[in-house]
């Protein structure tokens, strides 16, 4: 584990690094909190409660006010135990306390029982992520959902009403979607949406949203696009689906597809934007599909 240790304590670095222990050494509590509050902390603190600066009560208190992503596990090295101390050091966040001189059979059992704890977090947290992905991604392609999708419009909306820039919208459909899943079967549907969206992916910037708006309907967010670069973008997405087609265990699938677009300033709703690519892509389907249309209705709105 990484540790940090008060100053003074030339014993307990040794102790701590024999045992394999990496040890950060800090001059005072200011100092300690300065640690605490970086990127990548130790994973425990052993402070001394008398130390310059902060004591290690209030340093205690200060880092749990903090809300800092990571516990930290805090031990209080103490020259006593009265209860009066120890209640307060409890109630302001502390997990532990170690009395000086410390024994060292003592400090492997109480360093044995922070390890478990912040194990623990781990895997909570690893759940957690796991959850947010499966809350937020699509289960078959592994792009945005819906739900995602939306959210990030509106998100890119309100930045460009603050920064005064325009908000772009692709809403892209497979063409004969059906006719695959008749054709070759649903696997095969399924592996013609994987791949696509795949591509779809290595085809924007890293910074646009690429969702799956549900069935066979691609939703795609461009921040600070404006309408010609938009459409380029749009038309160069479309021809490099319609340029390979997909390889699946059934048959070599070619692929293509529609896509409606439409870009708008802050002023307009995330749903008026979406409508209006959607009105767009419909056009596109009714004039043949694998093209692109851009919706007329917003343009002065930009």
């Amino acid at each position: 584990m990484k540790v940090l240790i008060s100053p003074n304590e030339a014993l307990l670095n040794k102790t701590l690094l024999r045992w394999g222990h990496e040890v950060t050494i800090v001059s005072n509590g200011d100092e300690a909190l300065h640690q605490l509050q970086q990127q990548d902390p130790p994973d425990l603190a052993i402070l001394n409660s008398g130390m310059e600066g902060l004591r290690g009560v209030e340093l205690c208190e200060r880092l749990r006010g903090n809300e800092i992503e990571r516990y930290i596990y805090l031990i209080l090295l103490m020259e006593k135990s009265p209860q009066d101390d120890l209640l307060e050091a409890f109630e302001n966040g502390a997990d532990d306390y170690l009395l000086k001189p410390f024994d060292g059979y003592e400090l492997r059992a109480k360093l044995i029982v922070a390890k478990r704890i912040l194990a623990l977090q781990d895997r909570l947290f690893a759940m957690r992520d796991e959850l947010l992905v499966q809350a937020t991604h699509d289960s078959l392609t592994g792009i945005w959902n819906r739900r995602a999708s939306m959210e990030a419009l509106a998100r890119e909306l309100s930045r460009a009403s603050r920064e005064k820039k325009s908000v772009g919208l692709m809403l892209a459909d497979l063409d004969h979607f059906k006719q695959i899943n008749d054709t070759y079967g649903h696997p095969a549907g399924d592996h013609v949406l994987q791949a696509v969206a795949g591509k779809l992916t290595t085809a924007l910037r890293s910074y646009d949203t690429v969702g799956r708006y549900g069935g066979e309907e691609f939703l795609i967010v461009s921040p600070g696009c404006e309408e010609t670069a938009l459409a380029r973008r749009a038309e160069s997405v479309r021809a490099s689906i319609a340029s390979e087609p997909v390889v699946t265990h059934e048959a070599v699938i070619p692929v293509s597809l529609s896509i409606g677009i439409a870009v708008a300033s802050a002023a307009v709703t995330p749903d008026r934007l979406l409508k209006s690519a959607d009105e767009a892509l419909y056009r596109a389907k009714r004039a043949g599909r694998n093209r692109v249309e851009v919706a007329e209705e917003l343009r002065g709105v930009i």
